[in-house]
Order: structure tokens, then C-alpha cells, then sequence
């Protein structure tokens, strides 16, 4: 199965900031559930890990990603990554370019196009809930890198900034079973339009 995966976010944080943090696997992995660096391999390339639970069942993906360009000018950075289950047959490949854009008052725009490559048991929850739910993990990411890099000016400081308190660290697991609630709720919603029955 492969999910074409386009979103566009703004921050109120500079676009060389936002550059910086893109740029960093370290730091873009604290702001992914469930997920975390387990070596650098060399300056571009990191392997890692990602814990997934559904109900009972718990499973991990492990693999590398690697950063196959660093655009300065364009503050711009593509990514590849590949990784198989643990204990499993399950496999991802993931090819993604993230770009930081000002767009005035100190704000930035983030656009992320990805194409992800998915085999595996994940296949029996169909395209339309993986794409779901894959919308609700980026929305966490994004609540999660916007505490990280946004700043608001402190007060009586004369217009001085300072960087809002870090975002509550991820979990160390990914679990599924509310994400994918919270799409079956969202695909309810868009199939009665908002609507209830009548008394």
C-alpha cells in the first residue's frame, strides 16, 4: 500500500529556526509518539526504532533514515527511510521533503510531502483508516514541534522573547486504539454531515 501524504502547517517561530529543527533528527524525534533514535551512524544517517501497540498486541519497527539532501538556501531537507518489523514480516519505506518558508511577522510555513510504502498486518485496517489515523499522528507532531519552536514575548521585557516551556515528552509507545477511535469518529462525521436524528 502506499499513502501519498501532503499537509502545510505555520509557526510562529523564524525560518532559519525552523530550518535548524528539521534538519536534526534528534530533535524531530522527541515530537514523534513511540519513537526514538538508537544510533548515528554518520552525520546524515541514524538508525532508530518505533513502538506500536494496538490493544494487547505490542510490536516494533526498526530501521534507518537518512538525510539524502540539506538545502540551506531553500530551507529545504529530504528524507528516505526504510524499516522492517520486529519478530515480524511488516515493512515501511518513506520518502519525505519538509521545507520552512517565511511568510512575514515572524512566521514560518512548513510544507511536507511524503510518500510512505506500508506491507505488513498493518494492511488489515484498510487505506482509508491508515490514512486517518496517519493524519492524527502528524497533527500530534505538529501540537508537539510547535511547543518546541514557537516563542512569545515575555512579559514586561521590553519586546524581549523567550521560548515557551517544552512540550510533555512523547509517549514511549504508539497506541493505536485511540487514534484510530478518534478517525472513526472523524469518518462518522463526514458521513452524516453533523447531523443527529431527530427526538
Amino acid at each position: 500500500m502506499s499513502l501519498l501524504i501532503k499537509e502545510v502547517f505555520s509557526v510562529n517561530a523564524t525560518p532559519d529556526r525552523v530550518f535548524a529543527f528539521l534538519s536534526n533528527p534528534a530533535d524531530v524525534v522527541t515530537c514523534l509518539p513511540g519513537a526514538e533514535l538508537t544510533e548515528t551512524i554518520d552525520e546524515r544517517t541514524y538508525a532508530g526504532r518505533v513502538r506500536v501497540k494496538v490493544g494487547p498486541i505490542a510490536t516494533a519497527y526498526a530501521g534507518r533514515a537518512t538525510l539524502t539532501e540539506i538545502d540551506a538556501s531553500a530551507r529545504r531537507v529530504r528524507i528516505t527511510g526504510q524499516g522492517k518489523e520486529s519478530g515480524g514480516s511488516g515493512s515501511a519505506k518513506m520518502l519525505m521533503v519538509a521545507q520552512a518558508t517565511g511568510v512575514g511577522n515572524g512566521m514560518t510555513e512548513v510544507t511536507v510531502d511524503a510518500t510512505v510504502d506500508i506491507a505488513g498486518r498493518v494492511m488489515q485496517f484498510g487505506r482509508g483508516l491508515i490514512e486517518s489515523v496517519s493524519k492524527q499522528l502528524f497533527s500530534q507532531f505538529v501540537e508537539s514541534a510547535k511547543g518546541k519552536l514557537e516563542v512569545v514575548p515575555a512579559p514586561h521585557s521590553f519586546g524581549a522573547e523567550v521560548v515557551q516551556p517544552p512540550a510533555p515528552p512523547p509517549e514511549k509507545e504508539l497506541r493505536a486504539l485511540p487514534l484510530i477511535w478518534r478517525a472513526l469518529l472523524d469518518w462518522a462525521r463526514r458521513l452524516f454531515g453533523g447531523k443527529s436524528s431527530a427526538a
